[in-house]
Parts: C-alpha cells; sequence; structure tokens
C-alpha cells in the first residue's frame, strides 16, 4: 500500500509555548511545570480506572527477569494482547497510561522495562537516558521478542499478539516484527527502520506512523518501504504534515499534537482490532 501524507495544522504549538513561559514566571518555575506534566498533558486513564486490573509483574527475557507494566480489562474473559514499549526514557507513567487505554479498548497491553538488567528504570528521567548506552542491543531486542513469548502462552490472553512503540521503542517495535515471527501485528510510531535485508523476515502486517517534521527518521522511509514492496509485506504508512517526532507524548507539550495523535491512536486501535480479534 501506497504511503500517505496529511496535512496537519500547527496543534498551536506557539501558544503552548508562550502558556508555558507565562506560568512558569508567574508561578516560579518548575513547581507548576511538573505539575502541568502530571496533570494536562500526562494522564488520560486513572492509575486505579475500576473497569481494569493493573501490576506490575516480571517474565523471563533473554538473561533474566524483565520487569513490565500489566493492564487488562476486569472482566473475566481472554483477550488479545499488544506490547507497549516506551521511549528512550524508560517506562514512565505516560507509557503506563497508554497501556492503560490500549487496555479500556479490550486488550491485555504489557509495557516492558528496557531497563531492567539495569535494575529498572530510574526516578528522573533525565538518569535513564546514558543508562540505554549501557544496554546491548541484540540483548534488548531478545528481551522484548520474550514479551511475545509470555504474552502468546498467557492464561489471560487469546495467543493473538501485537506490539507497538514510540521513537526508540518505534524502532523496537520494528526490530520486534524483523526477530518473532509468530508476532500478529505491529505499529511503530517514527522508529528507526530495520536494515532492508531484514525486511524479508517480517511476518506481522504494519501499520507505520511517522511525523512530518522529522528529517533524521524520515529518510529511511523510501528504502523500508521499497523493501516492504519487494516482500510483499502487508502495511500502511501515514505521514503527518505539521507534526513533530514524539507527537503522541502528551507529557511532552513542546512536541505533542493532539491532531496528529488522535488521528493516528484512531488508526491503531482500529488496525489492533482488525488483525488481532
Amino acid at each position: 500500500m501506497e504511503s500517505k501524507e496529511l496535512t496537519l495544522k500547527t496543534s498551536n504549538k506557539s501558544t503552548r509555548r508562550r502558556f508555558l513561559k507565562r506560568t512558569t514566571a508567574f508561578a516560579g518555575g518548575s513547581f507548576i511545570l511538573s505539575a502541568m506534566h502530571a496533570g494536562l498533558f500526562a494522564q488520560i486513564t486513572k492509575v486505579d480506572d475500576p473497569r481494569l486490573i493493573t501490576e506490575t509483574l516480571r517474565y523471563a527475557g533473554a538473561n533474566g527477569p524483565m520487569i513490565a507494566y500489566l493492564a487488562r480489562p476486569k472482566e473475566e474473559k481472554k483477550h488479545p494482547a499488544v506490547i507497549v514499549i516506551h521511549e528512550n526514557r524508560g517506562l514512565q507513567p505516560h507509557i503506563k497510561d497508554v497501556a492503560r487505554r490500549i487496555a479500556l479498548e479490550g486488550f491485555v497491553a504489557l509495557a516492558p522495562d528496557a531497563l531492567s538488567p539495569l535494575g529498572g528504570t530510574p526516578e528522573k528521567q533525565e538518569d535513564a537516558i546514558p543508562m540505554f548506552q549501557k544496554l546491548d542491543n541484540d540483548t534488548t531486542v531478545k528481551d522484548f521478542c520474550a514479551a511475545v513469548k509470555y504474552l502468546k502462552t498467557n492464561p489471560q490472553t487469546t495467543g493473538k499478539v501485537g506490539c507497538t512503540g514510540f521513537c526508540w521503542g518505534g524502532g523496537m517495535t520494528n526490530q520486534v516484527a524483523v526477530h518473532a515471527p509468530d508476532l500478529d501485528a505491529a505499529v511503530p510510531y517514527y522508529g528507526m527502520q530495520p536494515k532492508s535485508e531484514d525486511v524479508p523476515k517480517i511476518k506481522a502486517p504494519m501499520l507505520l506512523h511517522y511525523a512530518g517534521n522529522d528529517e533524521r527518521i524520515n529518510k529511511g522511509i523510501p528504502d523500508f518501504e521499497k523493501a516492504l514492496k519487494d516482500a510483499k509485506i502487508d502495511y500502511q504508512i501515514y505521514i503527518y504534515k505539521g507534526a513533530e517526532h514524539a507527537f503522541n507524548n502528551d507529557s511532552n507539550p513542546e512536541r505533542y499534537n493532539k491532531e496528529a495523535a488522535d488521528l493516528a491512536w484512531g488508526r491503531t486501535i482500529a488496525f489492533f482490532k482488525e488483525k488481532l480479534k
């Protein structure tokens, strides 16, 4: 399927910047920003949503236990599963919120912590960034592929498993699609593309979201799309003009684009419901 470009509004990005600057100056800096990130931008679902069961668990990774956040509907029936892979800030509250959003759509959502081998995601986001440089990429890919196996055999799931991820997690979602042939659907958001020679290994249908203003990532789209076509893989590509890298992250007001995020989210859920249910 051909890629599609979509023209979006600027989403009042400059207005948000002015608002943040004024409220920060008025309220004395970091306190108001922290409150806004935690409230206005960061959380769509409630941590204790009565419709869901949530827990932190461990599953067997490549070389040891992997910490993961799981959210699932409270109703006693089996559901298809979706792996949610975080950005290069680790397993932050925003990603847990995304997992709950997916669970509310009728899926078992599992958000693994890539930093599990290093003790897990630290409290401060800035402390997580250098930890990613210490991860072995091949082992990390295997850790996420192990999540596919864990969910395939989990008694709470139907055995159908999809995967989505954002930024660093989008690239990792592409790698899971390459290395987990039993994956049933993949939705990477603005993720680094796999090597063209690895693309024929992909068996899962793919829905690819890209930001229009993302030159570093987007330069890899033509080769990726050609490889997908040559391998006859079921895929869709959407490019959201006017959106920045990380446009889905509503805890990041500098990049969040509500119009693009809502449109991509609707497509993502519809895709998972079509391919997994």
